[in-house]
């Protein structure tokens, strides 16, 4: 078999591979990249961003339809055929635009998945690679879902190429994926079911908010089924038939599709890490805080498949600058995970940056809590939008902001406001002081601090 040696070998190409091999290739080092699907990674091919901009139609339904009757006649009419021309027109060029660039610079290209055969050689399109070191950055993938009648599940990538709005779809989880295409499915006029295994939706964000959320949801005609185990798909002449559990007993529900959105795993299967020494936990790869492997010091991580990162594009472009830093000198860049906002993409955004209110309570002694409803202000009756809300967190001795969430039209621009405050350890004193452009969501952020509710 065929051998072939390089500095560094990058196994992914999206935003943290190539991150990490941009800087190798600029300090002259010999690069390799290889990826098993399309060059340019989940998110610009068949991700975040291809989600956004599908999600803008709805968005715009949705904005009409709450608008009709004061100075909108008609809603507008949607072609699905050229929003999905539209999205293309973004994604197409995303492999051959990433693979012109990467050639262009110097490295060698490949398209398979390597398997590990030692703790510094792979098998890649029937060579034996070796190299100095190896960059993992294979991102997640959709978690199986082991029941019966798993072949008839569909996931998130299948939403984003449907040539037609289905009449009824459901969803299994309740996360990010579920809650953001629910909300764009309902309002393009789909049936559609969440069902869920535990008593909530959205673990990860403010519970009150979350459950404001889902009053909305369900206005658009959206159901719930929570604390609810899928048992089993059935193929029938026109549905899917789900059987679930739900409090000891059997139900099922049909639909014309069912999405497993369960969530996600890291890509790491295919790799064999064992063969090469490498420790992996449900995480991810385990690593250090300099983003290498633990267990093998040829070996780093970046992006959704570190232990040490979470499913958000611009936090892997971080890891993947680390990684490539350490790559050429050696424990050079330290990963230290700043304030990363995150939004759910439904109508109304929620959004969320800091710490969640328990996780404030039990790092502070004394935190305040300033949360309401705010459907009444003027930016939500200027939209005819009733669901507008927030719950925010003030650490009481520095007076310091340190956890924000929002539910809001605009959440996911508003929360940038929140993220720079709490980087800079900006108190509420001087959040006020702060003159934001009027009017705007962003001048509300203020008002929302004006009196305390709660306090532990």
């Amino acid at each position: 078999m065929k051998k072939k040696h390089y500095n560094v070998l990058i196994i992914g190409s999206g935003v943290a591979g190539q991150t990490a091999a941009e800087i190798c290739r600029a300090q002259n080092l010999n690069v390799a990249i290889t990826d098993n699907r399309e060059f340019g990674g989940t998110c610009a091919n068949r991700g975040c961003d291809s989600k956004r901009i599908m999600l803008q139609f709805s968005e715009l339904l949705y904005k009409s339809q709450n608008l009709k009757g004061f100075g909108v006649e008609e809603k507008p009419k949607l072609s699905w055929k050229k929003v999905q021309k539209f999205k293309r027109s973004f994604s197409d060029p995303i492999p051959p635009n990433t693979e012109q660039k990467l050639t262009d610079l110097g490295m060698s290209l490949y398209h398979h998945s390597p398997k590990f055969i030692s703790d510094n050689e792979v098998e890649l399109e029937g060579k034996v690679i070796s190299a100095d070191y190896f960059v993992i950055a294979t991102g997640n993938i959709p978690r199986p879902l082991d029941v019966e009648g798993k072949e008839y599940l569909k996931v998130s990538e299948d939403i984003l190429n449907w040539k037609k709005i289905p009449k009824s779809v459901t969803f299994i989880g309740s996360g990010y994926i579920a809650m953001e295409f629910a909300c764009m499915l309902a309002t393009l006029g789909c049936k559609v079911t969440i069902v869920e295994k535990e008593n909530n939706a959205l673990a990860d964000f403010d519970p009150y908010l979350v459950e404001k959320l889902i009053g909305k949801l369900k206005s658009l005609g959206i159901k719930f089924v929570f604390n609810a185990e899928v048992a089993a798909l059935k193929k029938l002449k026109k549905n899917l038939k789900v059987s679930y559990n739900q409090d000891g007993e059997s139900k099922t529900h049909k639909s014309k599709k069912v999405i497993n959105a369960t969530g996600r795993v890291p890509s790491i299967a295919v790799l064999d890490l064992d063969k090469a020494g490498i420790e992996a936990d449900d995480n991810g790869i385990v690593v250090n805080d300099h983003l290498q492997s633990k267990s093998n010091p040829k070996v780093y991580a970046c992006g959704d498949v570190s232990n040490k990162s979470l499913p958000l594009t611009p936090l892997s472009g971080l890891q993947g600058y680390i990684v490539g830093n350490n790559v050429v000198k050696e424990n050079s860049k330290t990963l230290d995970v700043p304030c990363v906002p995150s939004t759910v993409f439904t109508t109304p955004n929620l959004s969320s940056v800091g710490y969640l209110e328990e996780e404030a309570k039990s790092r502070y002694k004394n935190v305040k809590v300033y949360q309401g409803d705010c459907s009444g202000w003027y930016n939500a009756k200027k939209e005819n939008e009733d669901t507008y809300a927030y719950t925010i967190l003030v650490n009481e001795r520095t007076d310091e902001i340190v956890g924000a969430h929002l539910l809001s039209p605009e959440a996911n621009e508003s929360i940038n406001v929140f993220a720079t405050a709490i980087y800079n350890k900006m108190t509420v004193k001087a959040f006020k002081h702060m003159i934001m452009s009027y009017p705007s969501f962003s001048m509300d952020l203020k008002k929302m601090m004006e009196n305390e509710n709660r306090r532990r």
